[in-house]
Order: C-alpha cells, then sequence, then structure tokens
C-alpha cells in the first residue's frame, strides 16, 4: 500500500461530511484521486454536489471520460417511501450533472420521516423514523432501472431477513446487485 487506497477509503465513507472537514476538502480529495487514476468515486446524497463538481472538472479537462467513471449513489433515508425514489434519483442525477447512475443504492433499510430534512427531529431531538415497505422501494428502484436512470440497484446495511425479503418478494424483477 502506497497510502492512497486508505486515504481515499476515508474521504469515500463519509468522512468528508464530517462538521469537521471542510466540503471543499472532499472536493479536493475526489480530484486528487482521480488524477491517481481512481474511477470508482464511491458517492452519498449528503455529498454529491461536491463529488459531482470535481468529475465534472475533470471530465472537462479530458483527464477522463463519462463511461471511465463508475459512481454509486446511495438513496438517502429520507426518500425511501415508493413516491420519493423518482424524485430523489432526478434530483441526484441534476447535482450530479449525470445522464445516469451506475449503481444506486438503498443506503438503510431505516427510513426516516420523508422529505428534504435529511436528519428530521421531533421537539427534543430524537430522529423521526418512519415505517416504510420496503419491497415497495425495491419495485420502485427497478422501475428506476427500467428507465435507464440507473444501470444497476442494489443495497446497503440490510441484514439477512430484509435481503432475503427483497429477494422472496412475489414479482422481484432485478436481484439486488450489491449488499454492503
Amino acid at each position: 500500500h502506497d497510502g492512497k487506497v486508505t486515504f481515499f477509503t476515508k474521504v469515500s465513507r463519509g468522512e468528508c461530511q464530517s462538521k469537521k472537514v471542510p466540503k471543499s476538502k472532499c472536493e479536493e480529495a475526489v480530484k486528487v484521486a482521480m488524477e491517481a487514476g481512481y474511477r470508482h468515486i464511491d458517492g452519498a446524497y449528503l455529498y454529491e454536489k461536491e463529488v459531482g463538481r470535481a468529475i465534472r472538472e475533470k471530465i472537462t479537462d479530458g483527464m477522463v471520460k463519462t463511461e471511465e467513471i463508475f459512481y454509486p449513489g446511495k438513496l438517502w433515508s429520507t426518500f425511501n417511501t415508493p413516491e420519493m425514489v423518482l424524485s430523489a434519483l432526478e434530483k441526484s442525477l441534476k447535482c450530479l450533472q449525470f445522464d445516469y447512475i451506475a449503481l444506486c443504492i438503498i443506503h438503510t433499510p431505516l427510513s426516516l420521516k420523508s422529505g428534504d430534512d435529511l436528519l428530521p427531529e421531533d421537539g427534543k431531538g430524537k430522529l423521526i423514523f418512519y415505517s416504510v415497505d420496503l419491497c415497495a422501494t425495491w419495485e420502485a428502484m427497478e422501475a428506476c432501472k427500467d428507465t435507464g436512470l440507473v444501470k444497476s440497484i442494489g443495497v446497503s446495511n440490510f441484514n439477512i431477513r430484509q435481503l432475503e425479503m427483497i429477494l422472496n418478494k412475489p414479482g422481484l424483477k432485478y436481484k439486488p446487485v450489491l449488499k454492503l
């Protein structure tokens, strides 16, 4: 190891969303990683503006072509209701200025109250969780794949019971390609 893997793993695992790290550092880290040859850029809703700017700059510079980038995005917990999935994906695509996302993952099976407040809290500072049928969320993800807005779909942070629920869903069109 020359240190590059460790450095970029910390960036891609969300440490750039820390309040201690300016978002400009996330953008710079992505640029440095791409200059070092990285083409798999892990994404998340919380910092896709910075990641998108960095990728677009390297595409504009001619250093990399769009089709060389593998960008897995994640459906954030406030968008797990089926009616929010497509609009969340469209927001991500607009923010990133991509035509499609290579892989879209349900970030977590724990859903938060729907809406644009990414960490909705009650009056006591506690997160507001929301019950969502993950099979219905999966069907909305399948519909996004059918449109071509995403090439592959997967899940993250699912336990075996939750994964089996998706795999055993009647009418399953696509199996999750990834389970982180």
